[in-house]
């Protein structure tokens, strides 16, 4: 329980402090460098009677792992410590648990059917059978067991048993075995999963894992669209998606945030999308050197922004999506060489600005002709692959067989005896059972048996 209790907590953390995408969190510090950044930036402003604590909060959260409890190696080894604890007590338990079902007593003393346990009664002067008590029982699902003994006078006393679902008892261990299942699967899919997410351009491809793994898939974006409603929100998101595997196509399907596409095992969910300008540069000399979108995955001041390196040169133009005063589209560019200034800011080497369709002025752009050919957009795939998720259905459906068969299908056991023309009852049920309820209607059905009422009744 206490286990449970501090993994409780830990998941709670885990829920209500961000944590870092799985992507940022594998080999990849520049992704998990902009995911602390971001978190510096969400949680500095915190102060508590005046002191700033945000920036010391981080760091904390940072060197604990709450920003990424799931794949924190202490909470693995909680889960690790979780399994061992429930396997152990599985199989203390089982033994115990098997011959509670197996063993069976057919005879049971007088003192069983005393009128002042519950659930007992006793029917007078009964001439009934014992097929016509085993019939009834039947007809309850009972499965019946009989046996006979000699009173100390010689008269044999006759005794029936009764059990329904005897060893559905044991649906208990369906129960540990779907929470053992669930660790494992959440184990395997940490330690051999993949999550990544892709932005791509229109008419880009990206690569889905690093360059260089074998077998490789390689996705391309062949159209996005975004249409909006009357009111301007957007109705839909959805990519024309093309999967291919050296050299060869593999899969296409028009993806949607709930209609992913499977294939190679990998799982490609439509996540997010954003501004991709496409942009045509040439050098001084004329020649073409980028002709390709550029993604706006980035904010500067609440607006899109990109970052593009001019390819044979020792420039990058920040790229930045904003709208003039007439509310067109303009985009300004602002060039570095990557100089740092002495507050440790970028230091600019041009500026423009450019419209739809418009080019720089050579002049301030350092000699290159920046042109706005086209605005579109990039769209945001998440690639997932899950070993762990045939454990996990697994899991679930052990887990769920478990509590059906525990809680729907309790066990009953009814014991009766016949001494002289006296017939003596007694029930016993799990506590998933209104046992007052049926042990009324069992008798009901005695009593039609036997024509008898019973004289005595408890529980």
């Amino acid at each position: 329980m206490l286990q449970i209790i501090v993994l409780a907590l830990a998941g709670l953390v885990g829920t209500m402090v961000r944590q870092i995408p799985a992507y940022a969190l594998r080999n990849n510090p520049i992704g998990y460098a902009t995911e602390i950044a971001d978190l510096h930036l969400r949680y500095d402003p915190i102060t508590v009677l005046g002191a700033n604590i945000g920036p010391t909060l981080v760091d904390v959260f940072e060197a604990l792992g709450f920003f990424r409890i799931f794949t924190a190696p202490w909470f693995t080894f909680l889960l690790t410590l979780l399994v061992v604890s429930i396997v152990v007590c599985t199989l203390d338990r089982t033994p115990r648990l098997w011959r509670g079902v197996r063993q069976v007593r057919v005879v049971q003393p007088a003192a069983f059917f005393d009128l002042r346990l519950p659930e007992r009664a006793a029917f007078p002067a009964v001439e009934a059978t014992d097929d016509e008590l085993a019939s009834a029982l039947r007809g309850r699902r009972f499965k019946v067991r009989r046996a006979v003994e000699a009173e100390v006078d010689g008269a044999p006393i006759r005794h029936l048993y009764g059990d329904r679902n005897q060893y559905l008892k044991m649906a208990t261990l369906f129960t540990h075995l779907g929470l053992i299942l669930f660790l494992i699967g959440g184990g395997v899919t940490g330690a051999f999963g993949y999550e990544t997410v892709l932005f791509v351009g229109e008419g880009q491809t990206a690569p889905v894992q690093p360059v260089g793994t074998p077998g490789n898939l390689l996705v391309k974006n062949l159209g996005f669209e975004a249409p909006v409603r009357p009111d301007g929100s957007f109705a839909d998101f959805r990519t024309d998606l093309a999967v291919y595997r050296d050299g060869r196509e593999v899969a296409r399907k028009t993806i949607r945030v709930n209609d992913p596409l499977e294939v190679g095992g990998f799982v490609f969910h439509q996540n997010t999308f954003g501004a991709a300008e496409t942009l045509e540069v040439r050098d001084p000399t004329g020649r073409l050197v980028w002709h390709a979108p550029v993604l706006m995955d980035g904010q500067v001041l609440g607006k899109p922004q990109g970052l593009l390196s001019l390819p044979g040169s020792p420039y990058g133009v920040f790229v930045i999506l904003d709208r003039d005063a007439t509310g067109a589209g303009r985009l300004t560019l602002v060039g570095t060489d990557g100089t740092i200034d002495d507050d440790g800011s970028l230091v600019p080497i041009f500026a423009d600005q450019v419209a739809l369709g418009g080019t720089t002025d050579l002049a301030r752009t350092a000699g290159y002709a920046i042109r706005w050919t086209k605005a579109g957009a990039f769209t945001g795939i998440v690639a997932k692959r899950d070993p762990g998720q045939p454990l996990i259905w697994l899991a679930y459906l052990s887990l769920i067989s478990g509590i059906v068969l525990t809680f729907y299908f309790p066990r009953r056991r009814v014991w009766a005896r016949f001494v002289g023309g006296r017939l003596e009852v007694a029930m016993l049920a799990d506590r998933y059972v209104d046992a007052r309820r049926e042990f009324g209607q069992l008798l009901d059905d005695l009593a039609r048996v036997t024509g008898r009422h019973p004289e005595q009744r408890s529980g």
